[in-house]
């Protein structure tokens, strides 16, 4: 090191040597502080985000408040509140939209982008980017949602709910996920990352689905603006334009002209999700080297500071920076909105029973609960045997039956494609939405006993398996 350059006074004391007191140079911020609140409710909250099944808590008791909630002496006040009209006004267009609307078509717009960053990052970096890997769990995807849709349909696809065929093939990635977090390390690494996978394909075919069969009258004026602007960003990507309010302001035009065109808004996120850069603009060693040369003096000016922020930034993929970033969004605030202004129905005077016996119900139910793990398992069955693929390692068939059954969680995605199926009849809507919450918990419950059972006496997985 040149003679010239000063020491910082503390430049030869090792990190593991400075007191907690001394981390601090004017007092601890208020959660890291002894406070009664800081202490017994900020860190505990801080903790329990921490869980990997914490989204899926919080996303079953949002949807049991809404139950509780529509089911109460204030049950009306429920409906009156989610129905309120809102409007705004962009350049002399008025939109006007009840509050569950604007949480089903802006609101889920953030759940939507995090599933195409989950997505490209799993084809260009993850499970998906490996053919031999990927190719059991999307086979499994496919038959898991092919045989529920035909059982759906051979149940109900005769009578006004024909068009609820869709609703059984998703899976709540979610929940199935908080599943096996709550299992712990007795489910083996590589059937974690099989779901996972699968969950992600059956994504990718849930929003194919919705582009495909669930849109209104298309408005081709807009759907061609949406595109030329989807096209004005892959552009300015290939120009190395590396601002994201650039990309966010026509993000935001995108989404206008999506809501416009007919074509569900939410496809939006998706679609600029999957076109977000999953390679970083900076090599990791850049940043490294400039580190070591800017703390050989043990001390960074605010120019070197600012410098090495943005190597660090630049060093990690968007796509991997903002999954970081709007993952805890989507998951602890977008999809518990969601299932309070969604999951509320009506379960009173015989509405539960009539709800599972009708054709609706009964076909979402039999769909996710039997259809999803046959599926799944027919199909995992089938590219064994002809060699498209094999089991993941450590997994066993009856875990496969069991990662099925949890599979057959469908929440999120299958209440969102109800509220797209019976657009004109509550009536179709509410029995839907029963049906998929029982589905759920049921799946929930089967899948996990089965996995129990499969895993029984298997020692866990050291925690640095994955």
């Amino acid at each position: 090191m040149p003679s010239d350059i000063p020491r910082h006074p503390d430049a030869d004391r090792d990190a593991s040597d400075v007191s907690e007191d001394e981390v601090w140079a004017t007092g601890p911020s208020y959660l890291a502080s002894n406070k009664p609140l800081a202490r017994l409710v900020a860190r505990p909250v801080r903790e329990f985000l921490r869980i990997e099944a914490s989204g899926s808590i919080l996303l079953l008791l949002a949807a049991a408040a809404a139950l509780i909630w529509a089911n109460s002496p204030w049950a009306s006040s429920y409906d009156a509140f989610w129905h309120t009209v809102v409007g705004i006004d962009l350049g002399g267009f008025r939109v006007e939209e009840t509050l569950q609307h604007w949480v089903n078509d802006a609101l889920m717009v953030i759940f939507f982008f995090v599933v195409g960053l989950e997505i490209k990052y799993e084809l260009v970096t993850g499970g998906l980017r490996d053919p031999k890997t990927a190719a059991l769990p999307i086979v499994a995807a496919i038959g898991g949602m092919l045989v529920p849709a035909g059982l759906y349909l051979l149940i109900a696809g005769g009578g006004a709910g024909r068009d609820g065929w869709g609703i059984p093939m998703a899976t709540d990635i979610a929940f199935a996920v908080g599943v096996l977090g709550l299992l712990g390390r007795r489910i083996p690494s590589a059937a974690r990352l099989f779901l996972l996978t699968l969950a992600i394909v059956d994504d990718i075919g849930a929003i194919i689905v919705i582009a495909a069969f669930y849109t209104d009258d298309l408005h081709l004026e807009w759907l061609a603006l949406a595109l030329v602007l989807l096209g004005v960003m892959i552009a300015l990507r290939m120009l190395r334009v590396w601002s994201l309010w650039v990309y966010a302001v026509l993000g935001f035009l995108v989404w206008f002209a999506m809501l416009e065109s007919g074509v569900h808004a939410t496809l939006a996120g998706v679609a600029i999700g999957l076109i977000t850069p999953a390679t970083a603009l900076l090599r990791e060693d850049v940043a490294r080297s400039y580190a070591q040369r800017a703390l050989q003096d043990r001390h960074l000016d605010p120019e070197e500071l600012s410098r090495l922020r943005f190597l660090l930034n630049e060093s990690v993929p968007v796509v991997e920076r903002l999954q970081t970033a709007l993952h805890p969004l989507s998951s602890y605030v977008v999809l518990p909105i969601f299932a309070l202004a969604n999951a509320g129905v009506a379960l009173g005077g015989g509405a539960l029973g009539d709800a599972l016996t009708s054709a609706v119900g009964l076909g979402i139910v039999v769909g996710l609960v039997v259809g999803k793990p046959l599926g799944i398992l027919l199909a995992c069955v089938i590219a064994v045997r002809l060699g498209l693929g094999r089991l993941p390692d450590h997994t066993t068939w009856p875990m496969v039956i069991g990662l099925g059954s949890v599979a057959g969680i469908g929440f999120t995605v299958s209440i969102f494609i109800a509220g797209l199926s019976f657009p004109g009849s509550d009536v179709l809507t509410g029995e839907a939405k029963v049906g998929i919450l029982v589905a759920s918990l049921v799946a929930a419950v089967i899948g996990t006993v089965l996995l129990l059972a499969a895993t029984r006496g298997r020692e866990p997985e050291p925690a640095d398996a994955d």
